[in-house]
């Protein structure tokens, strides 16, 4: 019987992790597809077309070496997949996430977030779809070849975000509070709080 519910909630992880996938997979897609129909109307207009109708497919922004054009509908709005440091956009691309501001939102992986990319290029980020959590509490180590930040709870090591470990000002040994996904495995955790190892 334990062994069917186990089985059971393997299966709900496999179908969690391939629905994700799938949806992502469909968001490329049909970006992929609107950027093509672009391209074909710009293609197939005649040499003589309106400027009117080619400037609807054109952004313009003033710079400081004249005007810059790029494509409408090029890096307004985007959404996303927080892999545990970057997000993997719906067009297949990796973006970075500022370190601060997952470790101040405590993002977990596979939580979905927006990007709005401004005229000038800056990034912003928001959390819309935040996966469902789980609380562990373990110890803080450094790994001794790759300096890197992880939590042993559980009898797993969970990799951390060092912008997290400064802000909470951790050191090796302390005992850590950390966010995990509830329904799927993961590499990474947000890092929630942390108590001092007093020795």
């Amino acid at each position: 019987m334990a062994k069917q519910k186990e089985e059971i909630e393997e299966n709900k992880v496999k179908i969690n992790s391939v629905d994700a996938k799938f949806a992502l997979a469909k968001k490329i897609i049909a970006g992929l597809r609107d950027e093509l129909s672009n391209l074909e109307r710009l293609l197939a207009s005649p040499e003589d077309t309106n400027l009117d109708e080619l400037e609807a497919l054109v952004k313009k922004q003033p710079s400081s070496e004249g005007e810059f054009m790029s494509p409408a509908n090029e890096g307004k709005i985007l959404e996303g997949v927080f892999d545990g440091q970057n997000m993997v956009g719906s067009d297949g691309r990796q973006y970075i996430v500022p370190p601060n501001y997952a470790s101040k939102s405590k993002l977990v992986e596979g939580d979905i977030l927006k990007l709005t990319i401004q005229p000038n290029g800056s990034f912003l980020y928001k959390q819309i779809g935040p996966i469902e959590r789980q609380r562990l509490v373990g110890t803080l180590t450094r790994d001794e070849i790759t300096n890197d930040w992880r939590v042993i709870a559980s009898g797993r090591k969970y990799a951390v975000l060092p912008a997290a470990v400064s802000y909470h000002k951790g050191s090796a040994g302390d005992e850590a509070v950390i966010l995990i996904p509830k329904a799927a495995p993961s590499k990474w955790a947000a890092l929630e709080n942390m108590m001092k190892n007093e020795v």
